[in-house]
């Protein structure tokens, strides 16, 4: 009779671990997508920014890049590259 608690501890003790380690693993599945989620709003502000810079200092020399929903798509996945991909798609265009 006195094993029956400490095997019921043991038990206890493997659920809890089990529980642990359960829910750190669904934490660390929802927190990938939100960091993916995260940087995407970070290049899409820094693109767009960019490409209002663009635009803005390009009006002094008749150069501006159209901003739609195509461009801000690039700007937005792309970040600062992807400005620089549409300045040259635009320079190579004209």
């Amino acid at each position: 009779m006195e094993f029956l608690p400490v095997a019921l501890e043991f038990n206890v003790i493997i659920a809890y671990a089990f529980g642990i380690i359960l829910i750190y693993l669904i934490g660390r599945m929802l927190t990938m997508p939100i960091r993916i989620v995260l940087k995407l709003i970070y290049n899409g502000l820094v693109g767009g920014i960019v490409l209002w810079v663009v635009n803005f200092i390009g009006a002094y020399f008749s150069f501006t890049i159209g901003i739609n929903p195509i461009t801000a798509l690039i700007a937005g996945f792309l970040g600062i590259p992807g400005v620089i991909l549409l300045i040259l798609f635009k320079l190579f265009i004209n």
